[in-house]
């Protein structure tokens, strides 16, 4: 049975044992009605008193029993809830510091004089101009190194799988 199913039927039965509450309240209003006009009502209407005052009892036992349930179930959907945002919300980080250190490593190459695709220039430039133009100035200082590398995209790999 999923959570959901069994809230709507302890819900139900929890409605259930309210009303029947209710009922059991009204008839006991009632019955102190009668009590107090007439005469020796407390000692004529006793045991119909005590009689009520225990229905009344036992059913607010179940009700209180249901809720007691259904405030448990309540408390595993909420965890259960609260594991699947903190599950997306891990992954969401994860993917987050997985572009991070993207952009950083283009930074870095372009520092160190390396060629990067334009796109990766580009991407640098939309996350940080400030980290971008700061790469660009030390790139100059290398524009003459013989030892200068020519990179791929980083990003090629996801384009691949969204042109698919």
């Amino acid at each position: 049975m999923k959570i959901e199913d069994a809230r709507v039927r302890y819900n139900v039965q929890i409605k259930t044992y309210y009303s029947k509450q209710k009922e059991l309240y009204a008839q006991k209003q009632k019955l102190e009605e009668k009590i107090k006009t007439t005469e020796n009502g407390a000692e004529v209407y006793k045991d119909e008193s005590a009689i009520l005052e225990l229905q009344y009892s036992a059913v607010d036992e179940k009700r209180q029993e249901y809720q007691d349930y259904m405030d448990k179930l309540m408390e595993q959907w909420r965890m259960i809830s609260d594991k699947i945002a903190s599950k997306q919300q891990s992954d969401a980080m994860a993917d987050q510091a997985k572009e991070m250190n993207k952009i950083m490593l283009v930074a870095r190459r372009i520092m160190h004089g390396d060629k990067v695709p334009a796109k990766d220039e580009k991407k640098l430039m939309e996350y940080d101009p400030k980290l971008y133009m700061m790469a660009k100035k030390l790139q100059r200082r290398c524009w003459r190194c013989e030892n200068r590398k020519e990179h791929k995209s980083l990003w090629e790999d996801e384009e691949e799988k969204g042109s698919r």
